[in-house]
């Protein structure tokens, strides 16, 4: 399943809550936005049931992350 995983960071936390974002295996690529959103990452595991368990246990667990929206792709 592969997702892509709108962020909202917390102000001066983002550089620290980006680099561990970028360290979680299944994080393929961060975007850094302007906008209601300040990152949108390009997120991938085998099952929906990891790919929730990536965002909500590990992502959204990171001190300087406010909040997620996922969108989930067909891979069309």
């Amino acid at each position: 399943m592969k997702a892509f995983v709108l962020c909202r960071l917390t102000a001066g936390l983002e550089q620290k809550a980006l680099n561990q974002i970028r360290s979680i295996q299944g994080v393929n690529d961060v975007y850094l936005t302007f906008g209601h959103w300040d990152a949108v990452l390009a997120a991938e595991a085998d099952t929906i049931d990891k790919l929730s368990a990536l965002i909500v246990r590990e992502i959204r667990g990171i001190h300087g992350v406010q909040s997620t929206e996922t969108l989930v792709t067909t891979g069309l």
